[in-house]
Parts: C-alpha cells; sequence; structure tokens
C-alpha cells in the first residue's frame, strides 16, 4: 500500500510591502522594557520656577534657541514669550481665535517660533515684532508642527493631512500627505533630518522619506497614538498611546564589519593524513532509515477519510484567521476526493455560519476564489431548503451575495477603464507599413521611374 502524502499548501503569490533597505533598519526597532506595575519614569526636579501665565491650561512651552527664553500656548487662544532669568513676560500674541495645541521653535534664529491652533492657522512669530510674521490655512486643527533644522520647511499635521510648507517662499504648499485613515496627532524628525515620522489615532506610525514624501515603512500599535519621539541617536523609538501605555523600542547597534584574516594554509601532514583510510562496512540492518514524516491534524484525518472532521480542523481560529491558505487546500483536496459535499453537509446553525463567513471574507481575493466559488455554490445548494429558517444564516447569506455582487461591479469598471487604455494606447502607437505594403510602394515607384525614363 502506497504511503500517505500529506496535503501540499500551494504558495500563492500575495501582495505585500517591498524589501527596502528602510523596511530592513526600521524593523530593527524591537520592543523594550516598560516600566513594571506601579512604576513610572519621572525627571527629578531639585529647584523651581513658576511662570505666571494668565491660561486656564498650558498645552505647549518650548526653549528658544538662545536657551534664556521660553514661549507658551494654551487654551486661552495666545502665545507668550517668557524671560527665564528676570521671570517676567517678554510679549503676548493674542491672534488665534482658538485652543493652541503645538508649538516649535527654529534652531537657526534665536527669535522665531511657530504656533500651531485649533483655529486650523499655523502663525510664525518674531520676538522682534508685535505681531505674527506669517499666518499658513492649514485647513483642520493643528495638532503639531515642527520646523527643519534649516528653518526653511514647516510641517503641520491636523485631521488626516501631514503638509510641508516652504517657508522662504511666504509659506507656499509643497506637499501634503494623506496617508493616514484618522487624525494625525504627532510628527518627529529623525537625527539627519532625512526621514519625517508622523503617529495618528488610527494605531500606526507613518515613515516618509523627505527626499520624495513617499511612505517607506510603518510600525502598527494596539491603540491610538498620542506621542511621539526618537533619541538623539535614533537607537530608541518611544510613542504614548491613549491607554497609558509609553511603548518603546530600541534598536541594536550596527556591528562593524571586520575584515577576515587570511587562513593558514594546512600542513604538509595534513594531506597525508588518512591515505590509508578503508571505510568501514556497515551491515544492512544498521543503515539508517529515513525520518518519519509527522503529519498534521487534518492530514491525520484525511489519511483516516475523515473529511468531515478534516474540515472542522482547518476551519479553527487559529489557522483560518493567519493560515487560511490551509483552509482552502483542504477544501480543494476535498473537492478532488469528491467528498466536499459530504463534508458541508450537515450542519447546525453555528457551524453553517462560520463557513459563510470564511468564504464571505476570503473570496474576493484572486488566489482563492476558484475554490471559494465552488464551495459556495455547493453551501448554497445544500442548505437552500433552510433559507428562512434561521436569521443568523439568511443574514450570511445576504453578506456573501453583497461581497459577490461588489466584486462583480468592481471587475467590470476595472474592464471598462482597461478598455479605455487601450484605446488610448492604440491612438498613441505610431502606424507600421507591413512587409507587403513596403513591396507594392516600392513597385510603384520603380513603375513611376521607368515611365519617366
Amino acid at each position: 500500500m502506497a504511503s500517505y502524502k500529506p496535503v501540499v499548501i500551494p504558495a500563492v503569490p500575495k501582495l505585500g510591502e517591498k524589501i527596502t533597505q528602510d523596511t530592513l533598519y526600521w524593523r530593527g526597532y524591537k520592543v523594550g522594557r516598560a516600566p513594571g506595575p506601579g512604576q513610572r519614569w519621572s525627571p527629578s526636579v531639585s529647584a523651581g520656577l513658576q511662570l505666571p501665565s494668565p491660561a486656564p491650561a498650558v498645552h505647549v512651552v518650548g526653549f528658544l534657541s538662545d536657551k534664556y527664553r521660553i514661549f507658551s500656548g494654551g487654551d486661552d487662544y495666545s502665545s507668550s514669550l517668557w524671560d527665564i532669568p528676570s521671570a517676567t513676560e517678554i510679549v503676548s500674541y493674542s491672534e488665534h481665535s482658538d485652543y493652541v495645541r503645538c508649538g516649535c521653535a527654529s534652531k537657526l534664529n534665536g527669535d522665531v517660533f511657530v504656533t500651531g491652533s485649533y483655529d486650523h492657522t499655523v502663525k510664525v512669530f518674531d520676538a522682534r515684532t508685535k505681531s505674527s510674521v506669517m499666518t499658513i490655512e492649514h485647513g483642520h486643527p493643528v495638532e503639531s508642527v515642527l520646523l527643519f533644522p534649516s528653518g526653511g520647511l514647516l510641517v503641520s499635521a491636523g485631521g488626516r493631512y501631514v503638509k510641508v510648507w516652504d517657508v522662504l517662499k511666504g509659506g507656499q504648499l509643497l506637499v501634503s500627505l494623506k496617508n493616514h485613515h484618522k487624525t494625525v496627532t504627532c510628527l518627529c524628525l529623525n537625527s539627519s533630518g532625512q526621514r519625517l515620522l508622523s503617529g495618528s489615532l488610527d494605531r500606526h506610525v507613518k515613515i516618509y522619506s523627505t527626499t520624495s514624501y513617499k511612505v517607506v515603512h510603518s510600525f502598527n500599535y494596539a491603540t491610538s497614538i498620542l506621542s511621539l519621539a526618537l533619541s538623539p541617536e535614533d537607537e530608541t523609538i518611544i510613542v504614548g498611546m491613549t491607554n497609558g501605555v509609553l511603548n518603546v523600542k530600541h534598536r541594536k547597534p550596527e556591528e562593524s564589519k571586520e575584515k577576515p584574516q587570511k587562513k593558514r594554509q594546512p600542513a604538509y601532514r595534513t594531506y597525508v593524513k588518512g591515505r590509508n583510510y578503508m571505510p568501514k562496512q556497515v551491515r544492512r540492518s544498521e543503515q539508517i532509515k529515513p525520518g518519519r514524516c509527522i503529519l498534521r491534524k487534518y492530514d491525520k484525518l484525511l489519511k483516516s477519510f475523515q473529511s468531515s472532521k478534516a474540515l472542522d480542523a482547518v476551519l479553527e481560529p487559529h489557522i483560518r484567521l493567519y493560515t487560511p491558505e490551509v483552509t482552502v487546500a483542504v477544501m480543494q483536496e476535498l473537492n478532488r476526493r469528491g467528498t466536499l459535499r459530504s463534508a458541508l453537509a450537515g450542519r447546525d446553525e453555528k457551524q453553517i455560519s462560520l463557513l459563510l463567513t470564511f468564504v464571505t471574507r476570503r473570496v474576493i481575493e484572486p488566489r482563492f476564489t476558484p475554490v471559494l466559488i465552488t464551495v459556495a455554490d455547493m453551501i448554497t445548494d445544500i442548505y437552500q431548503p433552510v433559507v428562512g429558517q434561521s436569521a443568523l444564516v439568511d443574514k450570511q447569506f445576504l453578506r456573501l451575495q453583497e461581497a459577490i455582487g461588489r466584486e462583480i461591479d468592481y471587475q467590470e469598471e476595472l474592464l471598462e477603464v482597461l478598455g479605455m487604455m487601450d484605446a488610448l494606447f492604440a491612438t498613441l502607437t505610431e502606424k507600421r507599413a507591413t512587409y507587403l505594403e513596403e513591396n507594392k510602394s516600392n513597385e510603384n515607384n520603380s513603375g513611376l521611374c521607368n515611365l519617366n525614363m
């Protein structure tokens, strides 16, 4: 009797992220050790200096580049500039019409700082003037602002947009990025200024290249992100989330590749060693037997012709959710054997709902469509007489119908676009003469020449 061969799981191409140098670099960040229960990270304060701010709540503070003055902004719609040695307010600007929630200072000019407000504007202030020197309309409540080290580019974040402005050209919009699904809450630059990071309520941190402004990598977190920071040498990335967790990821420093030392040539005795060696004769009974193939649960059930239980085994959550290709491969094997219909029959309301949920979710994927269309047809034929007896099953059938209908509409639209593109390309291509047409034209030309002569 021939031995059982396990089910072959086909390696179907799957769309995924393109592996680049940025992908490899940012994947090097691993979650580090966080404070234990009851532990918090807090700076030690030895001396205090209190400045009497009129705002009911101060949301942003920062040092100017001279390190002797600070700016602040809060819920009173104002932005203030303070002198640290004298603990006095130098100037106050009341130009925003809503809460001031973010700000930053220029590293090159010790008098310039920027504030962002919920009134959808970003204002650039100069401590030597009594009013703002530039106003930029972001279009959404501004959550974070960031100045490039050169001071020529300004980044603002609000709503789903991250916008880059050219300050030297009077606040001209350079690029508007819309890669998040929810509000962008924080911005950050790496030490070289070549990568821009943005955190959002959609639980993602996007990393952009500052030359092309395309996403080169992204991190996924458990909950919404409120704050983001990178260490000065880009070794640690810290993210603050809405559930009170501070996520810390460390990156191991790259080890310097040393040049391998030149191997020493072996001595003469190494070459002559074992010249008289004779292999030992091994008896047939002592020969090593090939390793035994370990079968998975569904393979064991298929081997014993338990089709229904094999299908139940691949519908378990850890298989159908994370490796759906295994579930589809077993369905295809059952269909090849001709036992798929019997494996689908005789199921209760909960099992039918589970099957329909899996088919509805995966039938639109091209790699699974041929097999799951057959499964959907069999389920419809088997359980058509009981339609209307269970509200849960009826709801799943309606969802399957809607999913297939949407996919058909998408395919029709794609075919229409493909037809338009083919027509467009056909008009752009130059018409080239065929070999027969060229010969005919040459004969006509030679005939004309003979007549003229």
